[in-house]
């Protein structure tokens, strides 16, 4: 039977994060009344008396009177009856956690005193307190077991995920990494892999993030960070900018588990089964659909929507271009179902960046591959390596002679 103390509780709830970011955007109003809803149920599940009020912008005991700066407008609607009702449960089931404590501290063990430490810090955790962070390196310190210690560390991050603070992200990351290099058991290894995708891909690192995601598809448990269906079509998402043609097919299109959820997600089975058998035109369809459904809502993936779509873009004009010496403008605007203009332009910047290897002929009206080659650039690279070694190695023997 396994201990009580090692079941990793979904607090705090980043769902309401997600919702808090919808409602939160403008151009999001078409998912408000839902994520209001969502929002407003959730507040009230789990107690969040203090996120609550800091989304009502309900004047705090704490706030100084007289101040002049201008409040932020509310996220939420302030109810007087419902905060008070929230606040009354936090003060009680605080009070209860308070005496369970110094119970503990005068008549139990080390053992009793650090339960009681995570069981306040939990609740101030699941509340939305902002001490919360405070109280559970409190709770880190007074608790002896390493893997109680690494699901503290795992809990800081989510934490910090919530409130999205990115420095916390990454130091608690790392304090996970290195309590789990210590001797983690399997189970918490393959959370952090999630834990440290999810981050990756909130800083753009899709490649290195979606890696990390195959690698968890068929463990997969960390649903306290983030559900199932989410895990999978951000895996898919990162995958199909980060893989190329082969692994694509390998890793994603013949995994059993991303073809379980994909009926639920039909956007991303025609988002990555039209790439790979290069309907274009179904590609640019798909992919503008991804923008407005997946990549924009996301609080998460949404900082780099225009990023990922143009490298899409690049991904997919590059992958035809490659099969041809030369195509002619008309049909490559008719490959990917847009007009002659829109190519021309798109492709001539993209060319100009020096993203694409090619050249447009305005007067044939055609585009003429230019791809370097692989063999010249890898001779280059051994030329360029051997004499820096060369160098190096002349350096050491004026030094020995």
């Amino acid at each position: 039977m396994s201990d009580p103390s090692d079941v990793v509780l979904p607090i705090p709830n980043l769902s309401l994060a997600q919702n808090l970011f919808t409602l939160s955007n403008p151009a999001l109003s078409r998912f408000h009344n839902d994520a209001r809803t969502a929002l407003l149920e959730g507040i009230k599940a789990d107690e969040m008396g203090p996120w609550y009020r800091s989304l009502t912008q309900a004047p705090d005991a704490s706030t100084e009177e007289g101040s002049t700066s201008a409040p932020t407008p509310a996220v939420l609607p302030l109810d007087a009856t419902l905060l008070a009702e929230l606040e009354k449960k936090n003060s009680e089931a605080l009070d209860k956690f308070d005496k369970r404590l110094e119970h503990a501290q005068e008549t139990e063990g080390e053992s009793e005193i650090s339960d009681a430490l995570r069981g306040r810090a939990n609740y101030l955790t699941k509340i939305g307190d902002k001490d919360a962070s405070a109280a559970q390196l409190l709770a880190f310190e007074k608790t002896p077991g390493l893997g109680s210690r690494i699901d503290i560390a795992l809990t800081l991050v989510r934490i910090a995920f919530f409130w999205g603070n990115r420095e916390d992200i990454t130091k608690y990351l790392s304090k996970a990494e290195v309590l789990i290099e210590e001797g983690g058991d399997w189970d918490r290894r393959n959370r952090l892999k999630v834990y440290r995708g999810l981050y990756l891909l909130s800083i753009r690192q899709f490649k290195s993030g979606g890696d990390l995601f195959i690698d968890a598809l068929s463990t997969f448990t960390a649903t306290e960070l983030i559900s199932y269906n989410d895990f999978v079509g951000m895996t898919v998402i990162a995958s199909v900018l980060g893989l190329s043609r082969v692994e694509l097919k390998k890793k994603i299109i013949g995994s059993s588990e991303v073809n379980q959820v994909l009926p639920e997600i039909p956007l991303l089975g025609e988002l990555v089964n039209s790439l790979y058998a290069c309907h274009y035109d179904k590609f640019f369809v798909a992919l503008a659909e991804l923008e407005q459904n997946h990549l924009l809502p996301s609080r998460i993936l949404a900082p780099h929507t225009r990023y990922y779509v143009r490298e899409m873009r690049i991904q997919a004009y590059g992958q035809l271009l490659e099969s041809y010496r030369s195509l002619t403008l008309e049909s490559l605007s008719g490959a990917f179902g847009v007009s002659i203009d829109f190519i021309d332009n798109e492709i001539s910047r993209f060319i100009a960046a020096g993203r694409l290897h090619c050249t447009i002929d305005k007067v044939h009206g055609t585009v003429e591959t230019t791809r370097p080659l692989k063999k010249n650039a890898q001779y280059e690279t051994v030329v360029k390596q051997g004499d820096i070694l060369l160098g190096e190695v002349q350096r050491l023997c004026k030094v020995l002679y």
